[in-house]
C-alpha cells in the first residue's frame, strides 16, 4: 500500500484522519482507485471528519430531474404499472418517442421499433457487447477511441472480452484515418466505441473526424457504437430547438453500421431511474449475422438484441420509468421542454472552476478540439506541474479535493485528473479557492 509524504500537516481536512482512512480502506492506491471507490473513501472521511469535500469524483447529476418526468411516473405508478411486467421491446409511445428525438434533434430518421428502452446507457452498452460484440466469429474484439468511461472496460473484463484502445488527442482530424486503419487492419476488430462529448476529457469530434470513422466503418464492416451520455452538451452550438439545425453531430449521417446510446441521467437529470436509450439503425436492425446462432436463437441482430440480451439482461427497463422518459421526450420534441437550458448551467460552472484551478498553479490537460478551444461543461482535465496524476489525487484528497485520475481512463496523459463539475456548488467555490491556493503554496 503505497502512502504518500505530504510537504505539509496542515491540510484543510485533518491530516490524521483523512491517512487513517486511507489505511482503512485496503487500497493499494488511492490515486489508482476506480471511481466508486474513491467515492467510498471520501464518504468515509466525511463521515468521520463532518468536513464537505469538493466532489469532483463521479460524474453524477447536481441539477434537479424535470417535473414533467417525475410528474409522469407518478401518474403510472398511481395508475398500477408497477404490477404489470414491462414489454422487453419498451412501451410504445416511448418507442415513438426516442424515434421523433432522434429525428428532431439529430435529423436521423430510424423506425420506433429500432429504439430499445434499458436500464441506463451502462445496460445498453452491455447488450451491445453480447451481441455486435459476438456478430462475427472471426471479429472478437472491442476498439476504444480513448479516452473513455472506465467500467465499459470493466463489463469487458467480466465479459471476459478483449478489447484494445489508443489515446485520439494526438491523431485529431485526418491524422485519425491512419491510427484507426492500423487497428481496423488487422481484422479482429468488431466494433468501435467512443463518446460525443467525450467522458473524461470534453472533446467533441469534428464532422471530419465522424466521416473518417464512418469511411473505414463501411471499409472494415465495423460496427460503430456512439455514447451520447451528454447529450447536446456542447455549449458552444445551441442544439436544443426541435427540426431546427445545428443537431448533434453524429456517425449516423455518415454510415448504416451504427447504434446510439441515449442517457437520461445527465441530459434530463433523471440518473436515480435508471432509464437510457438503444436506437439501432434500420439496416443494422433488421441485418443478419449467421455467428448470432451461436448464442441467439435468432441471426437478427435486432431480434437476438431484444429478445436474446435484453431480456436475458432484466426482462426489460423499469415500466414507470418507461412513462417518465416518454413524458419529457414528448415535450422536448413539441418544443415545450427546452432541457439544454436547464443543464446549461454545467458549462457555467466548468469556466469558473478552470479558471480558478488555472490560478492556483494548475493546468488544463485536455484543451482544444481540433484548432478550436475546448468546449466548457461537464468535465474537465487538469494537473499540476512536477506531478502525475496518481501522485496528484493522493495528496489532492488531504486538501478536500477529489477527482479521478487519467490513467484509469484509457487516457495517456497520465499526469491528468477528471474533474466532474455537477456536485460542486456555486456556495463552494469560495472553499475550492482556498484548498487550491494552499497546495499550490505547498507545493509551488
Amino acid at each position: 500500500m503505497s502512502e504518500v509524504v505530504l510537504k505539509s500537516k496542515e491540510t484543510p481536512i485533518d491530516f490524521n484522519t483523512v491517512q487513517q482512512k486511507i489505511k482503512a480502506s485496503g487500497l493499494p492506491s488511492v490515486g489508482k482507485a476506480s471511481i466508486r471507490e474513491i467515492v467510498r473513501l471520501v464518504n468515509e472521511i466525511e463521515k468521520e471528519t463532518g468536513d464537505k469535500y469538493i466532489r469532483m469524483e463521479m460524474g453524477v447529476p447536481g441539477l434537479e430531474p424535470s417535473a414533467v418526468g417525475t410528474e409522469a411516473e407518478i401518474a403510472a405508478l398511481r395508475k398500477g404499472v408497477a404490477a404489470k411486467y414491462p414489454m422487453i421491446e419498451g412501451f410504445a409511445d416511448l418507442k415513438v418517442e426516442i424515434s421523433r428525438f432522434v429525428k428532431n434533434f439529430m435529423n436521423i430518421e430510424v423506425d420506433s421499433a429500432n429504439c430499445i428502452p434499458t436500464v441506463g446507457s451502462m445496460q445498453g452498452a452491455f447488450a451491445t457487447y453480447l451481441v455486435a460484440g459476438r456478430s462475427n466469429a472471426k471479429k472478437d474484439t472491442v476498439l476504444f477511441i480513448d479516452p473513455g468511461f472506465p467500467v465499459q472496460k470493466q463489463q469487458l473484463n467480466v465479459l471476459g472480452m478483449k478489447y484494445e484502445g489508443f489515446d485520439v488527442y494526438n491523431y485529431r482530424g485526418e491524422k485519425l484515418k491512419e491510427k484507426l486503419e492500423s487497428f481496423l487492419s488487422k481484422g479482429n476488430i468488431s466494433m468501435i466505441l467512443y463518446s460525443n462529448p467525450n467522458n473524461p476529457s470534453w472533446i467533441c469530434f469534428t464532422e471530419t473526424e465522424l466521416k473518417i470513422i464512418a469511411e473505414l466503418a463501411n471499409k472494415y464492416d465495423v460496427i460503430v457504437v456512439e455514447d451520447l451520455a451528454y447529450f447536446a452538451m456542447d455549449f458552444r452550438n445551441d442544439l436544443s430547438k426541435p427540426g431546427v439545425p445545428p443537431y448533434q453531430p453524429t456517425i449516423a449521417n455518415y454510415t448504416d453500421n451504427f447504434m446510439l446510446l441515449i442517457s437520461s441521467s445527465k441530459a434530463f437529470s433523471y440518473a436515480g431511474q435508471r432509464v437510457g436509450m438503444m436506437v439501432i439503425s434500420n439496416k443494422l436492425f433488421s441485418r443478419k449475422y449467421p455467428d448470432l446462432l451461436r448464442y441467439f436463437k435468432s441471426d437478427s441482430f435486432g431480434y437476438a438484441m431484444i429478445y436474446g440480451a435484453v431480456y436475458s439482461l432484466s426482462s426489460g427497463c423499469s415500466h414507470s420509468a418507461q412513462y417518465a422518459l416518454a413524458a419529457m421526450l414528448k415535450a422536448a420534441n413539441d418544443g415545450s421542454f427546452n432541457f439544454v437550458e436547464d443543464v446549461r448551467e454545467y458549462g457555467e460552472r466548468a469556466k469558473i472552476m478552470k479558471k480558478i484551478f488555472t490560478e492556483n498553479g494548475f493546468k488544463i490537460v485536455y484543451d482544444m478540439d481540433e484548432d478550436k478551444p475546448l468546449a466548457d461543461g461537464f468535465y474537465f482535465t487538469f494537473s499540476y506541474p512536477g506531478m502525475d496524476g496518481v501522485e496528484l489525487l493522493e495528496r489532492l484528497v488531504y486538501y478536500g479535493v477529489s477527482a479521478i485520475s487519467l490513467a484509469i481512463t484509457g487516457s495517456e496523459r497520465i499526469e491528468g485528473l477528471r474533474a466532474c463539475v455537477s456536485q460542486t456548488s456555486r456556495s463552494q467555490f469560495e472553499d475550492l479557492d482556498y484548498r487550491l491556493r494552499m497546495f499550490n503554496k505547498h507545493y509551488s
